[in-house]
């Protein structure tokens, strides 16, 4: 199985430095640097080091991950952030989950002793209430929704006709597949402290915008 990379960015110059030499050459098959538009240097880091960027022309993860899946060519594809929150030696027990035959895999950060060193209060009680309120919902038990490290397969997540311009895309991803009784799984891994730059979520923005994917998405039960 061939595996793409997709490395959301935006003026992450200092997660950069640490988190891209760590990711070595043999796991992945394509590796592309999704920016923002970044004005720190991450691009020129990008570039000096060789890696394929891809400039987004819209703003948010959202338009990052629609107007990427069009560039991704793997049979699994990776998506993780290069702030630090991300561990990058994730990425092989990632593929080897995706492997037993999971349509998509979360990198848990709750789940078996795992641990967020970057959540606050209103983080932490925001991502497990919306991670079980799924759950109930959906009768699909899962312990971490909202995280964006995460491996899925390309093919199946394009037929899924992912349309917000909102950054709960992942929480529509997770929604549909669950409700096509397709296979997601999990494995647990640490949250470490962002490195750098400054957090693009909005607690209050950002939980709206879940909350109402998750009704939407309940409500439209059969598509």
């Amino acid at each position: 199985m061939k595996v793409s990379i997709a490395i959301f960015a935006l003026n992450e110059i200092d997660g950069m430095k640490v988190i891209m030499p760590r990711i070595k050459r043999e796991w992945y098959d394509q590796l592309i640097v999704v920016d923002g538009k970044s004005n720190d240097g991450t691009i020129e880091y990008a570039k000096k080091h060789g890696y394929d960027i891809f400039i987004q022309k819209e703003k948010g993860s959202a338009a990052a991950f629609k107007e990427i899946m069009k560039k991704v060519t793997g049979d699994i594809v990776i998506i993780l952030s290069p702030d630090g929150n991300s561990i990058p030696e994730m990425i092989p027990p990632l593929i080897e989950k995706m492997k037993e035959g999971y349509d998509m895999v979360i990198v848990s950060r709750y789940l078996d002793g795992a641990k967020s060193y970057d959540d606050d209060i209103v983080t932490a009680f925001g991502n497990r209430m919306f991670t079980r309120l799924i759950s109930l919902l959906f009768g699909y038990k899962i312990t971490d929704s909202l995280v964006m490290y995460r491996a899925f397969k390309r093919e199946v997540v394009v037929k899924l006709d992912i349309n917000t311009k909102y950054a709960s895309w992942g929480t529509q991803i997770l929604t549909r597949l669950i409700k096509r009784n397709l296979k997601v799984g999990e494995i647990p891994g640490d949250e470490p402290p962002r490195i750098g730059g400054v957090r693009k979520m909005s607690p209050v923005k950002n939980g709206l915008q879940e909350l109402f994917m998750i009704i939407r998405e309940f409500v439209k039960w059969r598509e």
